[in-house]
């Protein structure tokens, strides 16, 4: 891990190169000062007329990020673990010092989710995603000989990352590739790529400052589909890690790489009669509401056990969730999902991650300022239940009891495979539902972040949570290939 010596020495690398570019003296941390922090001042990325062609990791084409990735990733052989890890130190901490100003940027762009919750998620990411201590090495010594297996980097890794968490995917990629020795090349959201060139900018005169090569990571100014294209098919690109919508999922898919790719979620949840009914509620509104409901982990629908359900509506409204009528919901279902050619239903954009308010307003329903949720009764056919809706309304459904509950949860979740949760005290029930839904993530008796890594969980976290390619909740090793040493009559000792 980074120490506070190597942070202060690359704060005043980083603040004497913007002292000398603005002609400004900045105090020199030391004794009686106070350490300069990686701060949005000191880091600023300087604009040019001649656009950010290869400046500071950001490039007008993806075939010079490509070029200058695979030229980065031979420098970056030469170092070891230990500076992998102090490299991580270093995007953790800028990461740390910038979630407030990432969050704003993020939420002006994209106007999506609220800037108190991306803070959070950009700490959250900062200290809980898994760095080189994830690759732990295997040994076996016999008669014959030590056979020793070490992870190895694939190389130059494509990535692609979404509008919803464009900064926290970033770094979050950054750290668990890099841990491994690759280089990362970024093609982020169109919806989100001032942010995400912004933020590469910062974290890449970081990490030079700090003593590592250029163009570790690197991104395109502008992308499109047809610079992803570009990075999917380029020979020099070893690996492609996916998160993002069914489509660019697909077309990875198609290429003859390596796929590491998120899918998409529709997480259910089920409140049977054991459960305590009042925490529940709690934790269901905690985590349905977060940054407006955009985590691809958060409960999106509930299914609650007959016997309890009047007592949970109740316990939800309590807790701090607005209820809303059967007309309400539906006439917000009708706006959430629009009909198109053919003959299906797509869902709105312009709702996705909207405050409750600018859902309220929409059918001229009044509700309390800081409304976190709203919540209302529907049947298992609305499409608020049938649909990832990614937005502050949540649909509770009545189910008859434990069994029905759960063949509605499986109904609801689609065979996506990506996360469900179940709140009862009946360890019976939790092992049925988890073995019958046979998600990547389950959690029970808590809520949705829990199940990826937040300061209260017990597990790390990851932005690209790769259900269809099978990896789950991804971390250095997916980035890595397997070597094998084998030491032929040599090193045995006994």
């Amino acid at each position: 891990m980074i120490d506070e010596q190597q942070i202060r020495s690359i704060v005043e690398s980083v603040v004497a190169s913007v002292a000398k570019t603005s002609g400004t003296a900045l105090p020199k941390a030391g004794s009686g000062a106070v350490t300069p922090s990686l701060s949005p001042q000191s880091m600023r990325p300087v604009a040019s007329s001649a656009g950010l062609r290869g400046k500071d990791g950001v490039f007008d084409r993806m075939e010079d990020a490509i070029a200058a990735s695979k030229r980065a990733f031979f420098e970056f052989n030469k170092f070891g673990v230990r500076e992998r890890e102090r490299l991580i130190g270093i995007l953790r901490r800028v990461t740390l010092d910038y979630a407030e100003e990432f969050s704003k940027m993020t939420f002006e762009e994209t106007g999506m989710g609220n800037i108190r919750d991306k803070i959070l998620k950009h700490r959250n990411c900062a200290k809980n995603s898994p760095g080189t201590e994830n690759l732990v090495s295997r040994s076996w010594s016999g008669e014959t000989g030590v056979t020793i297996e070490e992870f190895a980097p694939f190389g130059i890794i494509g990535a692609i990352t979404p509008s919803t968490h464009p900064v926290p995917t970033l770094v979050n990629n950054a750290i668990i590739m890099l841990a491994g020795g690759n280089t990362v090349i970024f093609n982020p959201h169109p919806g989100a790529k001032k942010i995400s060139a912004y933020a590469l900018q910062i974290f890449h005169k970081a990490i030079v400052a700090g003593g590592f090569p250029e163009n570790l990571i690197t991104c395109v100014e502008n992308p499109t589909i047809e610079t992803a294209n570009s990075m999917f098919n380029h020979p020099d690109v070893a690996l492609l890690s996916i998160t993002g919508g069914p489509g660019v999922v697909k077309a990875a898919m198609a290429t003859d790489k390596k796929v590491i790719a998120a899918g998409p979620g529709n997480p259910p949840v089920l409140v049977d009669e054991t459960a305590n009914i009042e925490k529940a509620a709690r934790d269901i509104i905690r985590g349905a509401s977060f940054d407006n409901n955009l985590l691809c982990i958060a409960e999106k629908e509930v299914f609650v056990v007959e016997s309890v359900f009047d007592r949970f509506m109740m316990a939800m409204e309590k807790a701090g969730a607005v209820k809303i009528e059967s007309i309400h919901m539906d006439l917000l279902t009708k706006k959430a999902f629009i009909s198109n050619e053919k003959g299906g239903h797509v869902l709105n954009r312009e709702m996705v991650g909207r405050s409750t308010s600018y859902l309220a307003d929409l059918v001229k329903l009044n509700i309390p300022e800081g409304t976190r949720l709203l919540f209302g009764e529907t049947d298992k056919d609305n499409l608020l239940v049938k649909e990832e809706q990614m937005m502050p309304l949540l649909p509770i459904v009545r189910v008859k009891d434990f069994d029905d509950g759960l063949q509605c949860c499986l109904e609801a979740e689609h065979g996506y495979r990506h996360t469900a949760l179940i709140h009862s005290k009946d360890m019976d029930r939790i092992t049925t539902f988890a073995k019958a839904m046979n998600t990547t993530i389950v959690v029970a008796n808590g809520y949705s972040n829990q199940g990826d890594g937040p300061d209260d969980g017990e597990a790390y976290m990851a932005f690209t949570i790769a259900t269809p390619t099978g990896e789950g909740v991804t971390s250095p090793i997916n980035f890595c290939k397997i070597r094998r040493l084998a030491i032929a009559g040599s090193l045995r000792f006994v």
